[in-house]
């Protein structure tokens, strides 16, 4: 065959693998059963982390959803789960994510644009009202900003009686990914990784089923990486965060139980599957044999997974819905925990209620209908899945070593070496769209001039100025001496070392502002400035 031929006939996979016309059992050569798998719930846990996975329960099905006022939001929540939404995941605006209240300069414009604004423990209230803590698990996409969040959310639980080990549900609190893909960070890198230590402390002590992090792969893999830099990245950031709380002191099997993780599912049926099998099998190696680890919680990664905001398409957005649910399915199939599918109007403004209904009858169709719950990790034994689950953990492999030649995330960060080849990726992706070797249908092939009449949701402009007047209002009412008192319990606890979740707690319940306990924060560790 020659050259351009067998170019022609190449199929490779989105991070580039190349796929084979056909699988057999000689592409599994020395293939040991109880060592690549071990059956699910055991290590190295590549078939699941559970013995009986959706026999026993099916995934939390958990649509993320926040907009406008707390208010507005709590009516979604509320609507999501009358049409059987199993788990609340919050989206916050991006005030709220860098430390502003909805009052200052530099939120004009943004405030309840791409999530909830909330300024302080009355619209953290009002988030949940009529809605039991004790009883729901609530995720909340938030970083930055993830232990004052924490914190208000653990107050209004307390106000509903709630018990320390009753209040569950995850903060994304992933520092390290705002620098490397996404940009909501506030204080430098060495702060930040405080933050995030002294939650692991303090939830270890005060808020046992909280898990305190997921580390987040899934929006490295929208600013443009492959599969296998989304699941590589995804690991050094893990063990940069495991390295800084020994550090600190904290026992590891203390911490890491509660540790969670955040993939995205992207078009690439298969790969996707390889990347959720390959990351259960690396955590779990890396665990116990980089860390010590003896406690099977510590070495079972469990994930939460979205379906690929970056593939939805403005154009034709219907096709969006098959798009969404090719990728749930290969979530399914990967053993996620919880599962939150796309609406397929979000290419062009937030989900309507009918658009975010349909979302979620996906998964409900995909649980009830597929058959996909009947028997643990469907796809094991494939000589293509498991081939290509080998070829991605490699891969991976490959990159992490690369990274702790540099020092670790951190430094890599601080190189801009991963961002840079985030960004050469998503070059080379959108060279192959353009080029029409990869194909977008409604983009590339198959386009069509219609233009559907669409409703879509919009949010008032005027919530800027209802959320300052409410700011106002509450800090004419509250005790203004008790709150500076506790503010400057944060400062010293900032310069002395000392557990910053404490006087925090105290603050936001003296009705301190999430903007002034950032400001505190900032005024003794400064804002970080990339290079």
């Amino acid at each position: 065959m020659d050259t351009d031929k067998r170019r022609k006939d190449e199929r490779h996979t989105e991070s580039g693998i190349e796929v084979e016309p056909l699988y057999k059992p000689e592409n599994l050569n020395g293939f040991d059963y109880d060592e690549s798998l071990g059956d699910p719930g055991e290590y190295p846990y590549t078939r699941g982390v559970y013995p009986t996975m959706y026999r026993g329960r099916p995934w939390t099905m958990r649509q993320y959803a926040g907009f406008g006022t707390a208010k507005e939001t709590n009516e979604r929540f509320k609507y999501l789960t009358e049409n059987g939404q199993t788990g609340l995941s919050t989206a916050f605006d991006l005030p709220t994510q860098m430390g502003r209240d909805s009052d200052h300069p530099l939120a004009a414009g943004e405030v309840g644009k791409v999530g909830v604004a909330i300024d302080s423990i009355l619209d953290m209230r009002d988030l949940f009202d009529g809605i039991p803590l004790a009883e729901v698990s609530t995720s909340m996409t938030i970083n930055a900003t993830a232990s004052t969040l924490l914190l208000l959310y653990s107050l209004v639980a307390e106000e509903q009686g709630a018990k320390p080990d009753e209040i569950t549900g995850t903060t994304q609190n992933d520092i390290l990914k705002e620098y490397l893909a996404r940009g909501t960070y506030i204080y430098p890198p060495e702060p930040s990784m405080r933050l995030t230590t002294d939650m692991f402390a303090y939830c270890a002590r005060e808020l046992p089923k909280w898990n305190t992090i997921s580390i987040s792969g899934y929006h490295i893999r929208e600013a443009g990486s492959t599969a296998v830099q989304e699941l590589a990245f995804t690991l050094s950031n893990a063990i940069a965060y495991v390295e800084a709380a020994v550090e600190a002191g904290l026992d590891v099997d203390e911490f890491a139980p509660r540790l969670s993780f955040f993939y995205n599912a992207h078009n690439d049926l298969f790969q996707e599957v390889a990347k959720y099998r390959a990351a259960r099998r690396m955590w779990a190696k890396i665990m116990k044999d980089r860390f010590g680890a003896s406690s099977e919680k510590s070495m079972k990664l469990r994930f939460h997974t979205q379906t690929a905001g970056s593939s939805l398409t403005a154009q034709q957005a219907e096709n969006n819905i098959v798009r969404t649910a090719v990728q749930a399915l290969s979530a399914v199939f990967g053993g996620t925990q919880s599962l939150h599918t796309n609406a397929f109007d979000e290419a062009l403004a937030l989900p309507t209620e009918r658009s975010a209904r349909i979302a979620l009858r996906t998964q409900q169709i995909l649980a009830s209908e597929g058959g996909v719950t009947d028997t643990a990790d469907p796809l094991a034994g494939s000589y293509f899945v498991e081939s290509l689950t080998d070829a991605v953990e490699e891969e991976a492999w490959e990159y992490i070593e690369l990274i702790d030649g540099m020092g670790g995330s951190v430094s890599a960060i601080e190189e801009r070496y991963m961002q840079n080849e985030i960004e050469d990726a998503a070059f080379r992706y959108q060279r192959e769209i353009e080029k029409e070797e990869r194909i977008i249908v409604g983009v590339n092939r198959h386009e069509s001039d219609e233009d559907p009449d669409m409703y879509l949701h919009s949010v008032d402009e005027s919530i800027q100025t209802s959320q300052t007047d409410r700011i106002n209002e509450l800090k004419e009412s509250r005790d203004n001496p008790a709150v500076e008192k506790s503010l400057a319990r944060i400062k010293a606890a900032a310069e002395n070392g000392e557990n910053l979740l404490y006087p925090m707690k105290e603050a936001l319940g003296n009705m301190a502002t999430l903007g002034e306990v950032s400001d505190t924060l900032r005024g003794v560790f400064g804002e970080y400035r990339p290079s």
